[in-house]
């Protein structure tokens, strides 16, 4: 395992790539893609460049990962962005050319079925972001939630510290990508409810690990992502959020138990869990269904890191992952948890 290092950051003017290493989304919903493609363009003063399968359904893995591959060669490319996440990026991966990718370095962003690349660049020695993803956060309806954009803005090209807050209005809930109606006006939002600390005695510094659960669990399964040596975790901060898949607490209890008995758990310092997402079009709940399924899940990450890791410290609720606003987190990079400040401080 090579310790992660930055690669360098883009400029206003640059080429950067638009990619979907997990599914071509783009070709069916165009509009939140084509919304985020002006964003890049008018808001970030980058030049977005497709790619063969950026916009195909049904692309094979290959095809995907000579994408990357082509992306990752050229010099003119300054950044990665990926579309959209997906669930079998895990096909992808093993196809890469790791000696390609270390020689040309460059900042990716994307989340969700991502975490596998993610994964892949900081075993390479590249730190990766997590968040960002063109169709979500850059082709949210109305405006991008100002944290989202004010984030990314600094992930993209401002080296060095950045300080991330509760969201004063947040949203889990979506709308019919196919109707142009919904990108006519912000999206509903509401209050906050700022962040849950644990074990807040002391202050942890430490690179990150970890991403959306689900694909977590599906790289443990697989046998890929994780260090050999796990003391290359040791001391470190562990990042998760679930997905819309909406898992409830008996799953992410069952996840994380398998993580405490690999003897993964217990290497990490501190976690900063992503507020739960708990609706869906698939499972539309209620206030009342949300707050419950929320609290499910917050009591099973509370019950199995009290087994596995009952020293680390904790935040609940941090906006890192499928709920608006969304913060880029490092992924490799350096994190500073301050328990007795709450404060908690990324690397860009």
């Amino acid at each position: 395992m090579t310790t992660p290092s930055y690669p360098p950051k883009p400029q206003p003017g640059d080429r950067v790539a638009v990619l979907s290493p997990s599914s071509g989304l783009p070709g069916l919903f165009p509009l939140p893609y084509e919304l985020g493609l002006r964003r890049l363009r008018e808001e970030y003063g980058l030049e977005p460049v497709e790619y063969p399968a950026t916009r195909r359904m049904g692309a094979t893995p290959r095809e995907r990962a000579d994408d990357l591959h082509a992306a990752f060669a050229d010099p003119e490319i300054k950044a990665v962005f990926a579309s959209i996440g997906g669930d079998d990026q895990i096909t992808v991966v093993p196809l890469l050319d790791r000696e390609l990718i270390r020689a040309r370095p460059k900042p990716f962003f994307g989340m969700s079925d991502n975490t596998h690349l993610l994964a892949f660049l900081r075993e390479n020695g590249i730190v990766g972001f997590h968040g960002a993803s063109v169709m979500v956060e850059l082709g949210r309806p109305g405006a991008m939630h100002p944290q989202t954009a004010a984030s990314l803005r600094a992930a993209l090209f401002t080296p060095g510290a950045y300080e991330l807050r509760p969201a004063e209005r947040w949203r889990d809930s979506d709308r019919d990508w196919a109707d142009p109606a919904t990108f006519d006006a912000e999206p509903e939002t509401r209050p906050g409810t700022g962040w849950t600390w644990v074990n807040a005695g002391r202050v942890v510094e430490g690179r990150t690990w970890g991403g959306c659960l689900e694909t977590v669990g599906s790289m443990l399964m697989a046998g890929r992502g994780v260090a050999p040596d796990l003391s290359e975790y040791d001391g470190g901060v562990l990042f998760l959020e679930t997905s819309e898949e909406l898992p409830g607490g008996e799953e992410v209890f069952r996840t994380l138990r398998n993580m405490g008995e690999r003897g993964l758990l217990g290497r990490f310092a501190a976690l900063l869990m992503g507020r739960p997402k708990t609706w869906s079009f698939e499972r539309p709940h209620t206030p009342a269904e949300a707050a419950a399924h929320a609290a499910d899940q917050r009591e099973a990450v509370l019950r199995a890191m009290r087994v596995y890791a009952p020293d680390a410290v904790i935040v609940l609720d941090v906006d890192l992952g499928h709920t608006d606003p969304q913060v880029v987190i490092p992924y490799g990079g350096g994190v500073r948890v301050d328990g007795p400040a709450r404060r908690v401080t990324v690397t860009y």
